[in-house]
C-alpha cells in the first residue's frame, strides 16, 4: 500500500501541471483581461478602478484625455486609443503582462511550488488570506449541507431497498426527485418568501451568517443565533442533494442483497438486522465512499454561488465568480490549485477508506 500511495503522490504533480497549463491557455485566450478591464475604467474615469495607479499615471491619464492626440503609437489593446502608452505600460507591469506569456507561466508555477499565490488584482489582498477569510462562510454551509445529506440518504436509501417496491419506496422516490428537479436557488427564494419575511411569516433572518450584535451574545446566545441564520441556506442548498445519494444507497444495497452470500447468512439464521447492517451494509458502502470525496471538496468550494448570492453569504462561491468576472488571474489560478490539489489528496485518501473498508481490495499489485 504504501508504493501505491507514493505512486499516486507522485502522479499529483503532472495532473495539477496539465490542468494548469490548460487553464491557463484558455485565460490566454479569453477576451477582456485585467488590463483591458482596467483601460476601460480609465476611459470611464472609474477612479475605484484605478485605485491602485499611482497619482503620475492620473496625471498621464489626465494629459491623455485632454489632448487626445499623442504620438499615434498603438498598444495593441481595444478602447485605448487616446491614452498615453507609457499609461498603458505601466498598467502592464501592475498586473504582470510586461512579460511574454511563457515567462510569465513559468514564474507562477516557480511562485506555487513554494505556495506564493500572490494578491488579488482588485482587493490588494493576498490570495490566501482572501481564501481565509472566505472559507468560514462556505464551511458553515457546506459541512451542514453533506452532513445532513448522508445522515438522511443513507438510512433513508437503507429502508428504500429493505421495502423496495412498497408504497413507502414509491412515495419517498416521488418526493425526491421533485426535490432534485427544483433548482436550490429557486427553492432558496421559496423558503425566503415563506419564512423571512417575504409573504407570510418573519421566523429567520434573510442575511449573513450572524447578527449585528453577535460579539455582545453570551455563549448560547452566539450558538443559537448561528443556527438562526444558518437554516434556510443550508435547507436550500440540500433540498436537490438527496436524491443521487440516496438511489446509490438503495441500488447498492439492492445488488448486495440479492447475492449467495446473503441467502447464506439468513439460511444460518441471522436476524435481517445482523444480515443488513454485518455483511450487506460494509459491501454496499463501497460505491458510497467513492463519492465522499467530491462531498468533503464541497465543504471548502461548494459551487453555492447563487445560495451565496441570495442569503448575502461572502464565501468562495462569490469569490470565485466575482474573479472570474474580473479577470482576477491570481484569484483564480490559486483557488483553482489550492482546490485541485484538495480534490487529488482527497481521491487517494477515498483509495485507503476502500481498503479499510474491505480489506480484500489491494491496490498495492496495481501497476502503474
Amino acid at each position: 500500500m504504501a508504493a501505491y500511495i507514493f505512486r499516486r503522490l507522485l502522479l499529483i504533480i503532472p495532473t495539477l501541471l496539465g490542468i494548469l497549463t490548460i487553464n491557463f491557455l484558455i485565460i490566454q485566450a479569453a477576451p477582456g483581461g485585467p488590463v483591458e478591464q482596467t483601460i476601460a475604467h480609465l476611459q470611464g474615469l472609474n477612479t475605484d478602478a484605478t485605485s491602485r495607479i499611482g497619482s503620475s499615471v492620473q496625471s498621464d491619464l489626465s494629459q491623455g484625455s485632454n489632448s487626445q492626440s499623442l504620438n499615434g503609437e498603438s498598444s495593441g489593446y481595444r478602447g485605448a486609443q487616446g491614452l498615453d502608452p507609457k499609461l498603458i505600460a505601466e498598467i502592464e507591469e501592475l498586473y504582470g503582462f510586461d512579460k511574454p506569456p511563457l515567462e510569465r507561466f513559468g514564474q507562477m508555477l516557480k511562485n506555487y511550488l513554494m505556495f506564493d499565490f500572490g494578491r488579488s488584482f482588485y482587493s490588494d489582498k493576498g490570495v490566501v488570506d482572501l481564501i481565509i477569510e472566505k472559507l468560514p462562510v462556505s464551511i458553515s454551509l457546506g459541512l451542514w449541507a453533506t452532513l445532513i445529506t448522508y445522515l438522511v440518504s443513507i438510512p433513508l436509501g437503507i429502508k428504500k431497498a429493505v421495502r423496495d417496491g412498497t408504497p413507502f419506496d414509491v412515495w419517498t422516490s416521488s418526493a425526491i426527485i421533485v426535490g432534485y428537479a427544483i433548482p436550490n436557488f429557486l427553492f432558496a427564494i421559496l423558503l425566503i418568501v415563506l419564512f423571512a419575511g417575504g409573504t407570510y411569516f418573519d421566523w429567520f433572518p434573510l442575511r449573513g451568517l450572524t447578527s449585528p450584535n453577535f460579539d455582545e451574545l453570551s455563549l448560547l446566545g452566539k450558538i443559537g443565533d448561528y443556527f438562526w441564520h444558518i437554516t434556510l441556506p443550508v435547507l436550500a442548498s440540500v433540498i436537490s442533494s438527496f436524491a443521487t445519494l440516496t438511489m446509490l444507497t438503495k441500488n447498492s444495497f439492492l445488488d448486495e442483497i440479492s447475492k449467495q452470500y446473503v441467502l447464506t447468512a439468513r439460511a444460518k439464521g441471522l436476524t435481517e438486522n445482523q444480515v443488513l447492517y454485518g455483511h450487506v451494509f460494509r459491501n454496499a458502502m463501497l460505491l458510497i465512499i467513492a463519492g465522499m470525496p467530491a462531498a468533503l471538496v464541497s465543504i471548502f468550494f461548494t459551487g453555492s454561488m447563487l445560495i451565496e448570492v441570495i442569503f448575502s453569504l461572502d464565501g468562495l462561491g462569490l469569490l470565485g465568480y466575482e474573479a472570474v468576472i474580473n479577470r482576477d488571474y491570481p484569484v483564480i489560478f490559486g483557488t483553482l490549485y489550492i482546490f485541485t490539489l484538495i480534490g487529488l489528496l482527497l481521491k487517494l485518501v477515498s483509495d485507503i477508506c476502500y481498503v479499510i473498508v474491505d480489506p480484500r481490495i489491494d491496490f498495492e499489485s496495481r501497476e502503474g
